[in-house]
């Protein structure tokens, strides 16, 4: 239906604007046509084969000839005095040519041709106006045909896909924020459904994002405010300083563990919102890698480092590749039992470190969503050991903005093993 009323909307409006200029153009012949003699050519010429013939004949064989003549052209021709030709043209325009005057009357003209050394007039007429050939009629007919033909195959995908867009964009407006459109057709629609397809995956996948925020949060919260809550309740009724002093401390815990929380999340949600503006530069990944470690050196772990990089400049934001390392370097010291390994390599045009520790390392059921917020394992790196799971959902989005990855498998130390990898240029 939505085909149908675009098609000869449009149809109708080429036809209308063709048939306009037709009519301009038939105005345009008939006034040339009536302006012109030589238009009448062939009416002329059969008078003047007339008049040439009459002069050599005898006039008692004028009107014998002139019935023989209308016989074979099938028009009417007569012969008449000057007198007669006024009473014959009455209000008639005329175009006067050197030998031959027409006189024209809306479709219908009339031809006189004086004769010579004669004070009469060979006339001819009326008769119907000269017009267009027919075919150029036809011709204008199987254009127009023609045309709608080419329009109706050209807009029907058009029209199609568009039905298709409308259709997805009214379910994704009533909350069907999966709603994808498929492949268009027509070349014409297929940068509009790639750009909504990418603005829906993009609002969804915000909207997931944020539904997951939003749970994680409430459950990290409710945790440190109950035991917050029960405290305070025990200090109320509490007769000791020993048992004030001890519920005091585990509030104060509460808050620290809810400020640590806080920020968190607040450098998450900044890394979450968008891009940043990333300062690519040729960096000594060696020295990066030595200076994290050594800032690590307070911790009782033992941290080893293997580098064997072909080349020390690597071309990353120095500023996230630290706080990269920084995360994967804390959460091996957390997990592990005391052993720490950083290697560095180049692999297919890529900068590869891995940092391995000697933990329980992590079952393969939770290898696929450990850098997803929030994510955390209860058994091996549960909460009783510290953290929000949101250090890794850091590492994994820097890889990202470096167009790298980052990814988790099983250490020779017996432990985890977290890599990120990057192109090297």
């Amino acid at each position: 239906m939505k085909l149908g009323r675009s098609f000869f909307s449009l149809y109708f409006l080429i036809i209308a604007c063709f048939g306009v200029l037709s009519y301009a153009l038939d105005h345009i012949w008939s006034r040339s046509v009536e302006q012109d003699v030589e238009s009448y050519t062939g009416y002329k010429t059969v008078m003047l084969a007339i008049n040439e013939r009459l002069l050599v004949l005898d006039k008692t064989l004028w009107n014998d000839f002139i019935d023989s003549a209308n016989g074979r052209f099938e028009m009417p021709i007569v012969i008449v005095s000057e007198t007669e030709v006024e009473t014959l043209v009455p209000d008639m325009s005329y175009v006067q040519g050197e030998d031959v005057t027409v006189y024209y009357d809306d479709d219908h003209v009339t031809l006189f041709l004086p004769m010579a050394e004669s004070d009469q007039v060979l006339v001819l007429g009326p008769v119907r106006s000269p017009t267009r050939p027919k075919t150029e009629a036809m011709v204008r007919v199987a254009i127009m045909v023609l045309l709608g033909l080419v329009v109706f195959f050209w807009i029907w995908p058009v029209s199609r896909d568009l039905d298709r867009l409308a259709a997805t964009v009214t379910a994704f407006g009533d909350g069907q924020f999966d709603a994808k459109v498929e492949k268009a057709d027509s070349a014409l629609v297929q940068p509009m459904v790639k750009t909504f397809n990418m603005m829906a995956t993009r609002i969804n996948n915000l909207i997931e994002a944020h539904k997951e925020l939003t749970n994680a949060v409430s459950h990290e919260l409710r945790t440190p405010l109950a035991r917050s809550k029960f405290a305070l309740q025990v200090l109320r009724g509490a007769k000791d300083d020993e048992t004030r002093e001890r519920y005091t401390d585990s509030i104060n815990t509460d808050i620290c563990e809810l400020e640590s929380l806080v920020n968190e999340l607040l450098v998450y949600a900044s890394f979450e919102s968008e891009q940043p503006n990333m300062t690519m530069e040729q960096t000594d990944i060696t020295a990066l890698v030595n200076y994290q470690v050594h800032s690590f050196s307070h911790s009782c772990a033992n941290i080893n480092v293997d580098a064997q990089l072909d080349q020390q400049l690597i071309k990353c934001d120095p500023h996230f590749i630290n706080r990269a390392l920084s995360n994967l370097l804390a959460n091996a010291i957390k997990y592990g039992n005391g052993k720490v390994l950083v290697r560095m390599y180049e692999q297919q045009g890529q900068c590869c470190i891995d940092v391995e520790d000697d933990g329980d390392g992590v079952e393969d059921s939770f290898k696929s969503i450990i850098f997803d917020a929030f994510s955390r394992f209860d058994e091996s790196r549960g909460k009783d050991t510290g953290g929000f799971g949101l250090g890794l959902a850091i590492v994994s989005k820097i890889m990202l903005w470096h167009n790298g990855e980052a990814s988790v498998s099983d250490s020779e130390l017996g432990g985890a093993k977290f890599s990120i990898k990057w192109p090297t240029q």
